[in-house]
């Protein structure tokens, strides 16, 4: 369970940077905007996982 939401975390983070990227590219602030929360939140699910192994060792 946990590798999946350490995977989801990671293809969260990769999507929302290539959106920001792309989104800079073509001057949409829009689509900027919605890539960093999407980064954003693939970095939260990733500090979870982590902590989630701290404790659990």
């Amino acid at each position: 369970m946990a590798r999946d939401e350490k995977a989801k975390a990671k293809k969260e983070q990769m999507k929302g940077k290539a959106k920001e990227t792309v989104g800079r590219t073509l001057g949409n602030e829009s689509m900027t905007a919605e890539g960093q929360a999407e980064k954003a939140k693939g970095d939260a699910r990733q500090a979870k996982e982590k902590t989630k192994d701290t404790f659990k060792d």
